[in-house]
């Protein structure tokens, strides 16, 4: 069973440099390759939410292996659980090609929908490609210590999944309220981590990190978010789109129109609730990382890569790689400043 923490701190965990191989092609090398300190700090990565954007924690965490900065320590949220566990795991180079591999059709056929449940999608389809990479692996078993955040329905609380099956924390993590079904643990229902804890820089201290560099996938997507007063429009607003199951020759259009909406037309189903979730994630997570900032942050440019657009893994792990390559210099200096406090 999983062992479940609410705000709890955690052991400090053992300092000291995991050896790690290098990046597989010269696309994840970093231009600025620095030496880390012979006793470096040990590390802490907090891989915020972000659905599709996420696919950029790969690029930061492949320049972060070139640079010799990797992190002993992951916490993730939502996509950023997913992708951290595949790190911790060592599956890396799975989790990334599986991501390339990806198109729009391929993505539509993994979303099992499910209209009469407690979500839009049931995640049966994407639990199974983790449960083939993943079967009898537990959190606790990693070479490298991982933690999900999950949200508790009915209490609020902020879990952290830190022992048990790897597939589940996963899974709970990323369980987006009112697309994906909700996952039980221990007596407990759970969804997105990103309600309570978007970019988990907290988790990531209290399991032991020395130095925290958190991802952050909003930084300019709504960063620029602001009061606007209301101005009416002049002319007449347009008419709702009247497509219906009867007017429609495929069943598989229409739900695929209710899920995503028309270019022209209004929103669809999944849209507005992505939309509306990551707004409130946005500013949950400008209030956390004001009262408790990490010690560097790496900020992808988001803003051209939709929430559904999973199909663009090749460009978000382009910009996550040329995000932290921006955030090097930084690190580098965080990391020389603690090694020389430690050794005073």
């Amino acid at each position: 069973m999983f062992q479940s923490f609410t705000r709890r701190v955690l052991s400090p965990a053992d300092g000291g440099t995991t050896a790690v191989a290098a990046p597989r092609s010269p696309q994840s090398a970093s231009r600025r390759a620095p030496g880390p300190a012979p006793s470096r700090p040990t590390i802490g990565v907090a891989l915020g939410g972000g659905a599709a954007r996420g696919w950029a924690h790969i690029g930061v965490l492949r320049t972060l292996e070139a640079a010799g900065y990797a992190p002993d320590i992951l916490a993730g949220t939502s996509i950023g659980a997913v992708v951290g566990g595949c790190y911790a795991a060592g599956k890396l180079d799975e989790i990334e090609e599986f991501a390339l591999s990806l198109t729009k059709r391929r993505v539509f056929g993994l979303l099992d929908f499910n209209l009469g449940g407690s979500g839009l999608i049931t995640g049966n389809r994407l639990s199974d490609l983790l449960e083939r990479q993943f079967e009898g692996i537990t959190t606790e078993s990693l070479p490298r210590k991982f933690c999900a955040i999950a949200t508790e329905l009915g209490t609020g609380h902020e879990i952290w999944l830190s022992q048990g099956r790897l597939v589940d924390a996963m899974r709970a993590s990323y369980a987006l309220p009112g697309v994906f079904r909700p996952v039980r643990i221990a007596n407990r229902w759970l969804i997105d981590g990103a309600l309570v804890n978007p970019i988990p820089v907290s988790v990531a201290r209290a399991m032991g990190a020395r130095l925290v560099i958190a991802v952050n996938l909003h930084s300019d997507v709504f960063g620029r978010g602001s009061i606007q007063p209301y101005w009416a429009e002049a002319e007449a607003e347009g008419k709702e789109d009247a497509d219906s199951a009867a007017s429609h020759g495929s069943a598989g259009r229409l739900v695929r129109r209710q899920m995503f909406g028309r270019r022209d037309g209004p929103p669809g189903i999944s849209s507005v609730m992505t939309d509306a979730f990551n707004i409130t994630q946005d500013r949950i997570a400008r209030a956390r990382l004001g009262g408790d900032p990490p010690d560097v942050a790496v900020q992808p440019r988001m803003r051209r890569i939709g929430l559904f657009e999973f199909h663009r893994a090749r460009e978000a792990i382009a910009l996550g790689i040329e995000a932290a390559e921006r955030a090097l210099d930084d690190i580098a200096e965080a990391v020389e400043t603690l090694s020389l406090a430690e050794r005073r």
